[in-house]
């Protein structure tokens, strides 16, 4: 069965963006991958998948070092952003959850093409030999250490992969704040990005506002979420949108992601969100009698 979201993109959004000429000057494709594997993770429809395989990793590297692009780090990107640079043939590589197959599929690729990436770590999940959960494996400390010297950076992705509004504010802070700490002890080197677990709430602003003075208050400095789009100025640092890509992403989806004809679809799905967050709201408040 086709996807929608495949043929909306290339046949209509993407042909409306490259004719009305998209900002890309100012924008910033951030990329969020997670396995670089052949690793299913048990999904079924290709939207949700959350592998890719090396060899599609490859191309897809290879197809944004061809056409120019470099890959900086959060940083870089939100500085670039704030001044207005030419950001145009800028890309941002995120790793969510640190597997191990980053350590031996995609970091070789990155280095021959030049690139950086982020990392960013479940840290319950590393440990000092690989951790296997749920049939896959997980980097090693010695392996982040090695990945950190090659110039990989690594931010927190909690501690245990929580649902984060589900939990307690003290639970809260321990999963957000804890894991920036296991990591800056093991690297010697201060943690200053997150990556949110899981969908991000951007319906709910009162949790929103509350995430984001505790992560300012715990001294992350960027953040990202799966908010879909490219980043822009106009973007909240600490949840800035990225753009998820798998082994369904060939070249022509890939360019459709990076130049913006993908961006259209984070409004059809705020509006599920918002539809569905304000629904939960009136099933839970009291009925008038």
């Amino acid at each position: 069965m086709p996807r929608f979201d495949r043929l909306a993109t290339l046949y209509l959004s993407f042909p409306l963006t490259c004719f009305l000429g998209p900002r890309q000057r100012t924008r910033v494709p951030i990329l969020m991958y997670h396995s670089i594997s052949d690793y299913l993770f048990g999904m079924s429809h290709p939207y949700y998948h959350i592998n890719t395989l090396p060899e599609v990793f490859s191309q897809q590297m290879r197809w944004l070092r061809n056409r120019g692009y470099r890959a900086v780090d959060l940083a870089e990107a939100w500085a670039g952003l704030e001044v207005g640079d030419d950001l145009s043939k800028t890309v941002v590589l995120t790793f969510d959850d640190g597997y191990r197959d980053f350590y031996t599929e995609a970091l070789e690729v990155l280095k021959q093409c030049g690139f950086t990436a982020t990392i960013f770590l479940t840290t319950d999940r590393i440990r000092n030999t690989p951790a296997r959960i749920e049939g896959v494996e997980y980097l090693t400390w010695s392996e982040v250490r090695e990945l950190h010297a090659a110039g990989m950076r690594f931010g927190s992705h909690t501690v245990t992969h929580a649902d984060l509004r589900s939990l307690a504010l003290d639970q809260l802070e321990y999963e957000v704040g804890h894991s920036k700490e296991i990591i800056e002890q093991k690297l010697g080197v201060p943690v200053d990005s997150f990556s949110y677990p899981f969908a991000f709430p951007e319906e709910d602003k009162d949790f929103m506002r509350y995430l984001e003075d505790l992560l300012n208050n715990l001294g992350f400095e960027y953040g990202v979420s799966t908010i879909l789009g490219r980043a822009s100025r106009k973007s909240n640092r600490f949840f800035l949108p990225r753009l998820p890509v798998n082994n369904w992403d060939d070249i022509s989806m890939l360019r459709a992601k990076v130049e913006g004809g993908y961006d259209w679809l984070h409004w059809p799905q705020l509006l599920k969100k918002v539809m569905f967050h304000h629904a939960t709201i009136m099933q839970q408040s009291p009925k008038a009698i």
